[in-house]
């Protein structure tokens, strides 16, 4: 097998090579020089990656000198993991955007800076995962949060995103701030930026509230309530490609972040597991209700990203309370059902976004309410949204089903044997984790209803049609691994076992779940079978009708055939019941002039709505409008007069000799 260190030195080196012969590469081949970069890379760290999966443990020191010294590089069952994903979802991603961005008039400058930058992201991400030294781990991370938002904000001329570039990187370093207090704070009680000095530090002190520290630290990144504010503006305004990675991979480093924390906790396992899992449930609640409401698709699949962090987070919780009550049936069905629920929102996630972006890229709108019929002119594109809603949705026989079941499985395995308390927590989770699913059917149902079904809303300035293969080809491998998770379930949760295993905090021996895989993989092979009766079914069909003549009419309109498209359910009606009844947490603001009582015959009016963040709408901008409002008192000290400047570096050297003087410092 290769070694750590000729690894990093090939990666690095084609890494190089690939940026630099950016600059020279015809415009054509930018996309192809990227794709072949991030192949290699994915191919590299993943070769490391699988036999680290079964417990054979990569590790290297890196020298950088006398102010870092030795950083531990160390590839392990839960870094491999989080790699292959990042490896697979950005290998699509840049295969995708190469035909994506075809409909960009984009200069050579802009196209050699996003895909420079695409290149770093996903080589940042990786190294996230491997580094195990505190200031190292930061500035990995940074250079991650830096490339994800100037991938954001490529379409620069928009003020929109570069408001929500802004906005993304803010909170991203909000969270940097977090993460520097825990691991300086670790550095003062042990004297080490090693993680391995997280163990120390948990050994010796409180585990609450450090943990709370990086918890809110890589929430940020991750998602939940109330640190989520970023992703609605962020994803609707990156290329789709991005939003497909980013939604796929990056958010899940917030999650890979908490996992790594929980490996060196020793104590307060339950009161930080119920915690996780009431903030998770509150999360995709929050999420889900938000996506079922909003119009703009692709802002929409930014809030089921978030309840989707809200169903890894209850699986999360479910592990860490299983430590507590040292139950490892509990352990394995929570933390089990996280992990491969990571991987599989990974998949169906980026699906639904590059399907998205294939309707974007047609029509120009992400209003879904100006859409209608597509699935007339883009049939592929169609089928692969619906496999993708189908999936997020928890139906089977599709991906989404096998996590959310282990997940399922897991509280009700706690509810045999928790206590009162814990057994109200946990109905009260499996009730919201129905509740997010029901609603989940209803937003993807509108989404789908709404855009490809029925007819064209508005006159589209060019006609759709489908996109290129280029776009469909990463799709349509998304699809099959999503149905090797499916069909072959017991290939991934036996990876995840291993993980289990070697990242065990309290030593249990392998009780595996493997009656849940038992039942899952029954389920899937019963779907399997039905699926095949249905194809018999459908091939006889074809069989008997091949020789036949077929004649075309239009369906039987019901005594009404005078259909106008404005006519049809609008996505805003079908979700209107359900923003009605929650319209204390779905705010909704209206532009609109009522009609009087004593007006007969009113003149013509226009209706808008649009719905606000509950959060974001009064808590961060009454914020945002409170500083504004404070600072605007020193403007004065701005005033543009270059004597003023001068006078306050002369106050400020005076300041500073009469405190030296009298020892104040």
């Amino acid at each position: 097998m290769i070694g750590f260190d000729l690894t990093i030195n090939l990666s690095l080196g084609i890494t190089l090579f690939a940026i630099i012969a950016m600059f020279f590469a015809p415009l054509k081949l930018k996309s192809n020089l990227a794709a072949f970069s991030i192949q290699i890379n994915a191919a590299l760290y993943s070769w490391l990656c699988f036999p680290a999966l079964y417990g054979n443990v990569v590790e290297y020191s890196l020298n950088a000198g006398n102010f870092m010294g030795n950083i531990p590089l160390r590839i392990d069952a839960l870094s491999a993991w989080f790699i292959i994903i990042i490896s697979f979802t950005t290998l699509t991603g840049v295969i995708y955007g190469g035909g994506y961005l075809k409909a960009y008039q984009s200069t050579k400058p802009e196209l050699n800076l996003h895909w420079i930058l695409f290149i770093l992201f996903q080589l940042s991400m990786i190294w996230v995962c491997m580094l195990q030294h505190g200031l190292a781990f930061l500035i990995a991370w940074e250079i991650m949060s830096l490339s994800s938002m100037m991938l954001v904000i490529f379409e620069h001329n928009n003020s929109k995103t570069i408001k929500a570039g802004i906005n993304y990187m803010v909170q991203m370093h909000i969270g940097v701030v977090l993460l520097t207090v825990g691991f300086i704070w670790v550095y003062f009680q042990t004297g080490s930026f090693d993680f391995n000095a997280l163990h120390t530090f948990f050994n010796g002190n409180s585990n609450i509230w450090l943990f709370l520290i990086f918890f809110l630290g890589f929430g940020f990144k991750a998602g939940f309530i109330p640190l989520h504010t970023w992703l609605p503006h962020a994803h609707p305004a990156a290329p789709s490609h991005v939003s497909g990675v980013m939604s796929g991979v990056i958010v899940k480093l917030g999650i890979y972040g908490i996992f790594r924390i929980i490996t060196f906790l020793k104590t307060d396992f339950l009161l930080l597991g119920e915690i996780i899992v009431s903030v998770s449930v509150i999360t995709g609640l929050y999420g889900i209700l938000n996506a079922a409401v909003h119009r703009d698709f692709k802002r929409m699949l930014a809030y089921c990203t978030i309840e989707n962090i809200g169903i890894i987070g209850i699986g999360i919780g479910i592990g860490m309370m299983g430590l507590g009550n040292n139950n490892p049936m509990l352990y394995y069905l929570g933390f089990g059902g996280a992990l491969l629920h990571v991987l599989n929102h990974s998949l169906f996630k980026s699906l639904l976004f590059y399907s998205a972006g294939s309707v974007y890229q047609q029509t120009h709108t992400r209003n879904m309410e100006r859409l209608g019929g597509l699935i007339k002119t883009m049939p592929k594109t169609a089928i692969i949204f619906l496999i993708g809603a189908i999936a997020i949705g928890g139906i089977p026989p599709f991906n989404g089903f096998v996590s959310e079941f282990i997940i399922y499985s897991g509280l009700l395995e706690g509810m045999k044997s928790c206590s009162l308390n814990q057994l109200s927590l946990l109905i009260l989770t499996f009730a919201g984790l129905s509740v997010i699913g029901g609603i989940s059917i209803l937003a993807f149902t509108k989404a789908f209803g709404t855009i490809f079904l029925g007819t064209e809303r508005e006159k589209l300035v060019h006609k759709p049609v489908e996109v290129s293969l280029r776009m469909l080809f990463p799709q349509y491998l998304i699809i099959a691994v999503m149905l090797t998770v499916s069909f072959f379930p017991q290939i991934y949760l036996k990876a995840i076992s291993n993980i289990l295993v070697y990242n065990d905090i309290h030593n249990f021996q392998h009780y595996g779940f493997n009656h849940s895989v038992s039942i899952i993989s029954n389920i899937s092979i019963y779907s399997f079978a039905f699926i095949i009766i249905i194809a018999i079914i459908w091939g006889i069909r074809l069989w008997v009708t091949k020789r036949k003549t077929l004649k075309y009419d239009a369906t039987w309109g019901c005594g009404y055939v005078g259909v106008i498209p404005k006519a049809q359910y609008s996505g805003k009606s079908f979700s209107k019941p359900l923003s009605k009844i929650l319209s204390f947490i779905i705010i909704e603001k209206k532009k609109y002039n009522e009609i009087k009582s004593g007006e007969i015959f009113p003149n013509e009016r226009k209706y808008a709505s649009n719905y606000h963040d509950f959060f974001e709408f009064f808590f961060i901008k009454t914020l945002s409008k409170r500083l504004i409002y404070s600072t605007n008192y020193f403007k004065f000290i701005q005033n543009g007069r270059i004597q003023s400047y001068v006078i306050y570096g002369v106050v400020f050297v005076v300041i500073i000799f009469i405190i030296t003087a009298l020892k104040i410092i």
